[in-house]
Formats: C-alpha cells, sequence, structure tokens
C-alpha cells in the first residue's frame, strides 16, 4: 500500500506526545512490511524539510499552529506527484476535516476528543477554537471509518452521534524489550511514587502533591517523582513550594528512556490523576515494569487499568480518595506484590505488532471498499 499520514506533529518534534508515539510505532511498522510510508506533519527549528527515518518518509511543512491551514494545499500537492492509495487522518485536537478535499479512502485516528476539558488547559480564546473545531467532527467524519484507541473513545463518538459500526477499537501496544522488569533495578527502599507524561493543566498532577501533602506526617520518607516536561511545569514547581514539598518532590523534566524506565521501576506506584485520556500509555508501561498504577477512574485510563488487578481507581478530583488509594499500595506490601503480578499479566497482551498488524488489516479493507470496520466488535 501506498499510505500518507497527517498529523500535527512527528516523533522527532519538540512536543511529541503520546499521540505521535503511538503513529510512529504503526506507520514504521508498516514501512518494515514493505508499505510505502508518508508522513505530513509541521516543521520546528533546524529540522529538514524533508527525510527518511524509521521505514517512512516524513515531509515537514509550515510552522505548528497553523499548520491545518496549510493542509489541504499541501496534500494537494503531494497528491499531484505521487499516487497514494489510502490516507491516515490522525484527529489531535484541531481536526484537518481531509474528507473535504481528499477523493481517497481515509481511516481517521481518534485518540480522545478534550470536549470542555480544553478549557482546563488553555485561555478560553484557544480553548473555545479547539472545542468547536471538535464538535465539527461528528458532521465531517460521519461516513469515514474511525479507528480508536479504548472503548471510551468509540463510546464518546457514539454519543456525539458517530456510527458505531464504522468505529474499530485498537488498542495501544509498548515495546517490550524495552519495557520490562530488571532486577539490577530494584524498588526504593523508601516509598517512591512517580508520574510519568507531559506536564499539562488536564494531568491534574497538582492532585498528586495535595495527596502527597496530606501523608507528609505519616511518611517522612515518601518522595514524588515527576518526569517529564511541560507548559504546567511552572506552575507544579510553585505548588509543590507552597505546600513544603519541595524536598520531596524531584522534577526531572525531559529525561533519556534509560534514566526515564529506572525510575519507573524503582517506584512503588506510578499514579495518573489526568480528567481524561484516549487509553494511558504510561498505564501500560509502567505494569509492563511491574509496577501498579493509581489513577483517576475516567475514560481512556479506566480502559488502560484494572480496579484490584493492576492498579487502583478513584474518582477523578477526589484528594481524600487519592490519598487513601496511596496510603493502602504504600503500606500493603501483599497488595503491592499482587498487583505488581496482575499488572505484568496484563501488559503482556499489549504490543505494537500487533497494533500494527490490525492497523494493516483495516486499511486494507477500506481499500478494497469496506467501511463498516465495527460490527462484531
Amino acid at each position: 500500500m501506498r499510505i500518507l499520514a497527517i498529523n500535527w506533529q512527528d516523533r522527532k518534534h519538540p512536543y511529541a506526545g503520546g499521540a505521535e508515539v503511538h503513529l510512529h510505532e504503526i506507520l514504521s511498522r508498516l514501512g518494515a512490511k514493505g508499505h510505502q510510508v508518508t508522513l505530513l506533519c509541521c516543521g520546528f527549528d533546524k529540522a529538514p524539510d524533508e527525510e527518511g527515518y524509521d521505514n517512512m518518509h516524513v515531509i515537514r511543512r509550515g510552522e505548528r499552529l497553523l499548520f491545518n491551514w496549510g493542509v489541504p494545499r499541501w496534500t494537494r500537492e503531494l497528491m499531484a506527484r505521487e499516487t497514494y492509495d489510502v490516507v491516515i487522518d490522525d484527529i489531535n485536537k484541531i481536526p484537518f476535516y481531509t474528507a473535504r478535499f481528499i477523493d481517497r479512502p481515509i481511516l481517521a485516528i481518534v485518540h480522545h476528543l478534550f470536549g470542555k476539558a480544553i478549557y482546563r488547559e488553555v485561555n478560553p480564546v484557544s480553548a473555545s477554537y479547539v472545542y468547536l473545531a471538535e464538535a465539527l467532527v461528528p458532521r465531517y467524519y460521519r461516513a469515514v471509518p474511525v479507528m480508536v484507541v479504548s472503548e471510551s473513545t468509540r463510546d464518546d463518538l457514539v454519543s456525539k452521534g458517530m456510527n458505531r459500526d464504522l468505529i474499530r477499537v485498537v488498542h495501544n501496544g509498548i515495546d517490550p524489550a524495552r519495557y520490562k522488569p530488571d532486577a539490577s533495578v530494584p524498588k526504593a527502599a523508601e516509598p517512591t511514587i512517580c508520574f510519568l507524561g507531559r506536564l499539562k493543566r488536564y494531568k491534574s498532577i497538582d492532585h498528586m502533591l495535595l495527596a502527597v501533602k496530606n501523608l507528609q506526617g505519616e511518611m517522612p520518607a515518601l518522595t514524588a517523582h515527576i518526569v517529564g516536561s511541560g507548559g504546567d511545569e511552572g506552575r507544579l514547581r510553585k505548588t509543590a513550594a507552597d505546600l513544603g514539598l519541595s524536598s520531596r518532590v524531584i522534577f526531572h523534566g525531559f529525561t533519556q528512556f534509560e534514566r526515564k524506565i529506572d525510575i519507573v521501576r524503582q517506584s512503588w506506584v506510578v499514579v495518573c490523576p489526568s480528567i481524561k485520556e484516549g487509553w494511558g500509555l504510561t498505564n501500560i508501561e509502567a505494569n509492563a515494569c511491574g509496577t501498579p498504577v493509581i489513577c483517576a477512574d475516567v475514560p481512556g485510563l479506566r480502559d488502560s487499568a484494572r480496579h484490584e488487578q493492576t492498579g487502583l481507581l478513584y474518582p477523578y478530583g477526589d484528594i481524600a480518595a487519592l490519598t487513601e488509594r496511596l496510603r493502602r499500595v504504600i503500606t500493603d506490601h501483599e497488595l503491592r506484590e499482587r498487583l505488581s503480578q496482575g499488572a505484568l499479566e496484563w501488559a503482556g497482551r499489549f504490543s505494537w505488532d500487533r497494533a500494527a498488524d490490525e492497523t494493516e488489516s483495516l486499511l486494507g479493507r477500506i481499500m478494497a471498499g469496506e467501511r463498516h470496520i465495527g460490527r462484531g466488535f
């Protein structure tokens, strides 16, 4: 197949996140299978306009904030010089509405729609822009086959008027060669918890800090690691200082993979207090290292975590409940061991090879004219 994928960013972009990891892992495997893969995305400082890496050809055009406005023109230019069999449209905040200007079979990918949660992340004007753009998805993608990463996202789209028969769930994967326990990296001697991911307001990392504050008196050795970078870092540092937690909370910023994964291995539990996710890839990555998770019982996270099996869920925003869940896991060694074993078994079900195989099958079915990819699922 000759595949054109369109996403705001590629994996090398400084702002690349989970959506870029997901698309890259799948596209690189499709390229390795012999398919011709082209990715159209925005440019960034010092990045070449075009380059080939990891079995795909990456074409960068425009800059991040206005990339969506140029997509129709750049897509037409690419299609004038190259024939593509199928287009992958990765819907990430601001949709491209590709069905308006592309006459090839299209597979849309949706991780999750922010909905009103976007107002927690950016200023009201920008949030309204995203909110209204997402609201048009059911209108412009109603007849487009859609691949989603969780059952929660599927149900959200259906509730907004999308056709369930056109939606197929393909779960994220992990690389078991990279995410795994390491006997040379044991759990920390003292209670250690961790947040892993982009530092964004909607991820509600301050809820974890408030829970640490609640446990300060009874667990004087408790340490929290925050691994990742993002626009909310300054506010979180100030929150930690205001709570008197500067010596208890370690901000690592952007961290090389080996150091990052060692922190996850050493942690007693990984915490994900986000208000909404498409899937919760860090849950599976932590589980694959034998580390249980505590996360909010919200769309996406409730799909990637199993309560009392791979970790514990709690009502979003309930700091007392989050504190209680942390206390349970930290003080109950047998519970941690049971959750750790369940985590390893659960994570073993997911792989990028499987996700790529399922995506390849979907693309073939769509090229053959089949659109009702969700029937029977």
